[in-house]
């Protein structure tokens, strides 16, 4: 089972979309707890970061630690022509 890492930069991100919104991403992070076993996750080749989570329009980006079993969210971005 892997612990939930909010970055400070994607904690600041997340409290920048509505409500609404923050619901679901909290909702679809609290479900990586059971990491790499989700929905919505996807592995990323020659990006920053080493996976991203799909909810709705909006990314979060993410790395995982196997050994120590954190998973540190980096950033929540909305997607646009920018994003990748």
């Amino acid at each position: 089972m892997f612990r939930i890492q909010w970055k400070r930069k994607a904690q600041k991100q997340l409290l920048k979309t509505d409500t609404v919104q923050q619901k679901k991403i909290v909702d679809a992070v609290d479900e990586l707890t059971n990491f790499p076993q989700c929905h919505n996750v996807k592995a990323l080749t020659n990006h920053l970061y080493g996976y991203r989570l799909r909810v709705g329009r909006y990314r979060v980006f993410f790395d995982a630690d196997n050994e120590v079993k954190i998973v540190g969210f980096v950033e929540v971005k909305k997607r646009d022509e920018r994003t990748y």
